[in-house]
C-alpha cells in the first residue's frame, strides 16, 4: 500500500512538472526566453523573445497568424509586447501588423520595406510606426539585444536578418528554406546578391536559427547554420551542372529540362521547382559574361 501511495505521489508530481512545462499550441522554446511560433500546416514561422522589460516579436505574417501568436505570448507571460519587427516587404510576411499594434507594440521595418509598404498597403497590411536605415541597427529591451542586419537587394525590399548575439540565435526569412528547393522566380529575387548574402550570413556568430519556412522534421525547433551552407552548395552545384551542359554542347533552351541534382532529390519541391531554379541561374549567367556561351561573349 505504501508503495502504491508513493508511486501515486510521484506520478502526480511528475504530471505537475509536465503541465508546468507545457507551451501554447504551435510554440517551441528555442533557448531560455526565446520561442518560435508557427503552424507547420501553413509553413510560416515567427520568433519572439521575452525580456525583463517586455516582448520583442519578429514576423507577423497575417492577421490570423498574428492573433494566434499574440495569444501564445500572453499565455506565456504578462509582460507587454513592445516591438514587432518586419523582415521585409512581401505581403505574406508583412501582413497582420495591426494585431500587434492593437496589442501595444511598435512596428519597425527597414526604410526600403517601409517605403514600399506605405505605397502598397493591402487589406491586411499596415504601415509600420518606425523605419530604420543603413545596414545595421540594434534594439535593446531589458536584458536582450537584437541585431538587425540589412544585407542588400537579395530578396524583397529591406530584407533583414535578425541576430541575438548573446544567445547565438538568428531569425532568417525566405533566404534559406531548409530541405526545400527555393521558389526563386519572384521579380525582386537577385540571385547573385542572394548568394553573396548567404556567405555573409554564414560568417555570423550563431548556432541555431529560426527560419520563416522550414521543411525539417521538427520545423518549430528551427535549424542551424548548416542549412545556410547547404543552400550555398545548392547554388554552386546547380551552376556547375549548367556549366557542364554547356561544355557538352547542350542547347541552352533545353538545359533546365535535363539538369538533375540527385544530391537534393529528397528536398521538397525538387521535381517541381528545380527547372525553375535552373532557368533563373541560366538566364542570369547566359545574359552576362557566361564562360561557356557558344559565342563566348
Amino acid at each position: 500500500m505504501k508503495h502504491f501511495i508513493g508511486m501515486l505521489v510521484m506520478a502526480l508530481f511528475t504530471s505537475n512538472i509536465a503541465f508546468a512545462n507545457d507551451l501554447p499550441p504551435n510554440t517551441a522554446k528555442i533557448a531560455p526566453d526565446v520561442y518560435s511560433y508557427g503552424n507547420p500546416a501553413n509553413g510560416y514561422f515567427s520568433m519572439f523573445m521575452v525580456t525583463t522589460d517586455g516582448v520583442i516579436a519578429i514576423e507577423s505574417v497575417s492577421s490570423q497568424h498574428a492573433a494566434d501568436m499574440v495569444k501564445a505570448i500572453k499565455d506565456l507571460t504578462d509582460k507587454p509586447i513592445r516591438y514587432l519587427l518586419h523582415s521585409h516587404n512581401h505581403w505574406d510576411h508583412a501582413s497582420g501588423g495591426k494585431v500587434f499594434r492593437d496589442a501595444g507594440a511598435t512596428l519597425i521595418a527597414h526604410e526600403e520595406a517601409y517605403t514600399w509598404m506605405k505605397a502598397n498597403t493591402g487589406p491586411d497590411m499596415v504601415v509600420p510606426d518606425e523605419s530604420w536605415e543603413g545596414i545595421r541597427k540594434d534594439i535593446t529591451l531589458g536584458d536582450t539585444v537584437v541585431e538587425l542586419h540589412y544585407l542588400g537587394m537579395n530578396h524583397g525590399l529591406g530584407m533583414t536578418v535578425f541576430l541575438l548575439p548573446k544567445e547565438k540565435i538568428a531569425y532568417i526569412a525566405d533566404l534559406v528554406v531548409p530541405n526545400r528547393v527555393m521558389f526563386n522566380i519572384v521579380p525582386d529575387f537577385n540571385i547573385k546578391e542572394w548568394e553573396r548574402s548567404l556567405k555573409v550570413i554564414a560568417q555570423m556568430d550563431f548556432d541555431k536559427a529560426v527560419y520563416s519556412h522550414n521543411n525539417n522534421a521538427t520545423p518549430l525547433l528551427g535549424g542551424t547554420k548548416q542549412d545556410v551552407k547547404n543552400y550555398m552548395e545548392f547554388i554552386q552545384d546547380l551552376r556547375g551542372a549548367i556549366f557542364a551542359e554547356f561544355k557538352k554542347g547542350t542547347n541552352p533552351m533545353m538545359i533546365p529540362t535535363v539538369v538533375q541534382l540527385p544530391k537534393y532529390k529528397d528536398w521538397a519541391m525538387y521535381k517541381e521547382w528545380l527547372p525553375m531554379n535552373a532557368w533563373r541561374i541560366l538566364l542570369d549567367e547566359w545574359m552576362g559574361p557566361f564562360p561557356w556561351r557558344p559565342d563566348n561573349k
